[in-house]
């Protein structure tokens, strides 16, 4: 935009001013500042709240108006705010940069803090939708002051130029502006009504909106007003109850966000000037998932995609705040991320933490309603923060021996916690572990590994282990000394068989009697098995170095079950082959209930102890002793 203010005629000679296609600022305002054309709307709302925040600062008797109108192609809103002369038209409408608000500028450095617009941007932002803007302007401040035109078109050209008295007798602004060719849509009354409310429902003043020419200027009747302010704000409203109060923020996340929440926590911070409230997610989401925030900045929503008001950890709300001491960025769409929004963050973060303490004190059944959704989220992120881990770890849910419960209850039982790295093992050891005391959690699902691992930093005095095999035996019965050596040929018979797979056989007596045997073993044999593995497979030089590794770890064992009578049968077989094979067949039994991976080796077992079998079966079938 080039500049015709009269003053330059007066410049010194040798200086020049730079030359701005203003259909290149309107391109880079459009396709790289702003992310939609919408922002017109708020431009406009912002230039009048601020020209009546100036009014008010000079006579607080003033009238307040603000009036929006729309008809297709054509856009007014009509203010009685502090109004220009013809010098500062020229001087703040067409600079680009410059801003009213600035203070010093018209004896307003007192209430500079209270306006929207910090960029000077102005009214340029309206030409992504406009082909021609015209601006009637009457000051305040000087009232012998001719009421002034100032008219610009998306070419770059604008005049000023004075009106009679009767143009606008009162001092206040009227913007008209024409869309452009393209940006008809943007001007439909009922896009700008929405849009107008979107942006502007918690403005200070009240705001009317007119579909049709409106009640300006250089505008006819219009239809009827109707507000487009909505205040104050319902986080700030008086209720009756407070079950009144929640039903109605319920409804405002259901209009603003789509959801019925499951709760809702004030947000109040005064000395950094926010006032808000999260919303809580009903369905579970991702905490890698960046919410979108809502941010009004003295009134005018800023964004409704604010990533960064709070913290990552805070993954399950949903907020909408107004702030007068956040910076917006230069396209006033987000926050700027200074020191003074990481204050607000840790501050909103600690209201969080807050509100789940006080849930965990005095009303474990929200608790439980708000983990059951973000359970697994929460989890993923107290392995890193340590605060969180602390006040939420004991209320997390588990699946244990005992059923789904949270560490709270379990540890109230068990000062000694075993747990699995699989589902598999526990669904295997569960039933057992329940029935002689032994307390396991299952750790087989996303991160509880990594929790429990943590638990003796927030419980020093629990102790926390992997089961092993070791530990699930010692809390099984013993059989008697006169039993186990009554069966001593037939537990010699079943380590020989056995000895191969890498596994012991040990007899107890143990619940439920349904389960004939038991597979166990923890990752110390797993790494021995695997060592054996490959020591079968390796050449010479890796045989005599995986042979130096062999260590004293127990291997893995299978458990017979001494109160099951199909042991008892077996264990009183005459035919030391058959009795092999039957073995064979319950460590194949038992290793496929723990759901383990099988070895080839394991494979060849369960091929040959079923064929063993079937052979047997055949055999007695068509031997004479079978035919009786």
């Amino acid at each position: 935009m080039t500049s015709t203010s009269p003053s330059s005629t007066h410049s010194d000679p040798s200086a020049n001013s730079f030359q701005v296609d203003l259909r290149g600022l309107v391109d880079l305002l459009s396709h790289h500042l702003y992310s939609s054309p919408r922002v017109y709307v708020r431009e406009l709302l912002q230039n009048a709240v601020d020209a009546v925040t100036a009014r008010q600062a000079l006579d607080p008797e003033a009238e307040v108006r603000i009036r929006l109108s729309a008809s297709a192609g054509r856009v007014t809103i009509e203010d009685s705010g502090i109004g220009l002369t013809a010098a500062e038209a020229h001087s703040l409408l067409a600079t680009i940069g410059r801003s009213s608000k600035r203070g010093g500028d018209h004896g307003l450095e007192t209430t500079r803090r209270e306006f929207l617009g910090q960029f000077g941007i102005g009214l340029l932002a309206c030409f992504v939708v406009a082909r021609q803007i015209r601006v009637i302007t009457r000051s305040a401040r000087d009232p012998q002051a001719a009421p002034v035109e100032w008219l610009a078109t998306d070419d770059g050209s604008y005049t000023v130029r004075e009106l009679p008295d009767e143009a606008r007798r009162e001092p206040g602004t009227t913007v008209i502006l024409q869309a452009r060719p393209g940006a008809e849509e943007w001007t439909v009354p009922a896009k700008v009504e929405q849009l107008a409310r979107d942006y502007g429902s918690l403005l200070p003043y009240d705001i009317t909106f007119t579909e049709g020419e409106g009640q300006g200027d250089e505008g006819g009747e219009g239809g009827e007003p109707r507000g487009i302010t909505d205040r104050p704000a319902v986080w700030d409203r008086p209720f009756p109850t407070p079950a009144a109060r929640r039903v109605a923020l319920a409804g405002h996340c259901a209009q603003l966000f789509g959801f019925t929440p499951l709760d809702s926590i004030d947000l109040d911070l005064p000395v950094a000037g926010v006032r808000g409230v999260a919303y809580v997610l009903p369905e579970p989401t991702s905490p890698a998932h960046r919410a979108g925030h809502r941010v009004h900045l003295k009134g005018m929503l800023l964004t409704d995609h604010a990533d960064n008001l709070l913290p990552d950890w805070a993954f399950f709300v949903r907020a909408v705040i107004d702030t007068d001491t956040l910076r917006p960025t230069a396209s006033r769409e987000n926050l700027y991320d200074d020191e003074t929004l990481s204050a607000v963050r840790e501050a909103l973060g600690a209201r969080v933490r807050a509100w789940l303490a006080e849930l965990a004190a005095s009303e474990p059944e929200r608790l439980a309603a708000f983990l059951s959704v973000h359970h697994l989220g929460v989890k993923s992120l107290a392995r890193h923060d340590a605060e969180l881990l602390g006040l939420m770890l004991p209320w997390l849910p588990f699946e244990t021996s005992e059923g789904s419960m949270s560490l709270q209850e379990f540890t109230a039982a068990h000062s000694e916690i075993h747990f699995t790295r699989t589902v598999e093992e526990f669904r295997q050891i569960a039933p057992i572990a329940a029935a002689h005391g032994l307390g396991v959690i299952n750790a087989g699902y996303t991160y509880d590994a990594d929790l429990l691992a943590l638990l003796p930093t927030v419980r020093p005095d629990l102790k926390v282990a992997e089961l092993d095999a070791g530990a699930v035996t010692e809390r099984l019965d013993p059989v008697p000394t006169s039993a186990e050596l009554a069966l001593a040929p037939f537990l010699s018979t079943a380590r020989t068989r056995l000895e191969a797979q890498g596994c012991d056989v040990v007899l107890r007596a143990f619940q439920p009697v349904s389960v004939p045997a038991l597979y166990l073993d923890d990752r110390q044999a797993r790494q021995e098995r695997d060592r054996t593995a490959a020591l079968d497979s390796a050449d010479s030089l890796w045989s005599g170095i995986l042979g130096a590794l062999r260590g004293s770890a127990p291997r893995a064992r299978l458990v017979l079950n001494h109160n099951n009578p199909l042991i008892r049968r077996i264990s009183a077989l005459p035919d030391e082959a058959l009795t092999g094979t039957a073995v064979e067949s319950l460590y194949g039994q038992a290793l496929l209930m723990s759901q383990r991976p099988l070895r080839p080796a394991d494979s060849t077992l369960l091929n040959r102890a079923f064929l063993g079998l079937l052979e047997w079966a055949t055999h007695s079938t068509d031997s004479p002793e079978g035919q009786k």
